[in-house]
């Protein structure tokens, strides 16, 4: 069965390129992305490592630690991050795990359980290995996005999607399409009018079902 918003991720013990480590132990109290590739020394990968590589002070600001799954080994992502640092001009200083055996991939149902890639695999072998999960401190799967090998992926977007999960967390607020940290956000419908203005202050009713008010600070 897929991985659902909400279900608790799925904890692992893997090598990476900073030593062996277990999901939920080292995102600890923070956010975490998880972001899986299907092979190192691949194009479009390469520029999305160095995309991360680049915004690691945003998610830094953020509390997010950021982890890339390669179904290659350690020695091969060591290889491959001199090629993401000239590309980024900046350190990829986050772990990438050794997937290799394909547990990873499967666990997090990337690719089917009896799936087997042979030696000499090749990306379309793996394609499928093109997913982004935002975890929260809690171990919850917040958010899943799945991209094609042709389409890099938006990292300003996942960046927004951060924000949004951030601004929402145990506040009983939405966010409203397109929204960008500093504008209005949606009053959840469990609050009634005056709960509402009681909690946030003014609110700006558009339809009775539809409440904005001024995002509060965190």
């Amino acid at each position: 069965m897929s991985l659902r918003i909400n279900d608790i991720a799925p904890n692992f013990t893997v090598d990476s390129t900073a030593g062996k480590l277990a999901l939920h132990d080292w995102i600890g109290d923070s956010y975490a992305i998880l972001f899986s590739h299907p092979k190192d020394f691949t194009p479009v990968c390469t520029t999305e490592f160095g995309a991360v590589a680049q915004l690691a002070p945003e998610f830094a600001k953020r509390n997010t630690k950021v982890m890339g799954v390669s179904v290659d080994s350690v020695e091969e992502h060591v290889k491959w991050k001199r090629d993401i640092e000239a590309v980024a001009g900046a350190p990829a200083d986050f772990p990438i795990i050794d997937d290799t055996s394909l547990e990873v991939s499967k666990l997090y149902n990337m690719l089917p359980a009896n799936a087997y890639l042979p030696d000499g695999r090749t990306p379309a072998d793996s394609a499928t290995v093109r997913t982004v999960f935002i975890i929260g401190p809690d171990k919850k799967i917040r958010l899943t996005m799945s991209y094609p090998m042709s389409v890099g992926r938006n990292f300003a977007e996942i960046l927004r999607a951060l924000d949004a999960i951030q601004a929402t967390d145990g506040v009983p607020i939405a966010t409203p399409a397109n929204w960008v940290p500093g504008q209005d956000v949606i009053v959840a419908l469990s609050l009634t009018d005056e709960q509402a203005k009681e909690k946030f202050g003014n609110i700006d009713i558009k339809l009775p079902y539809l409440r904005y008010a001024k995002a509060p600070q965190k």
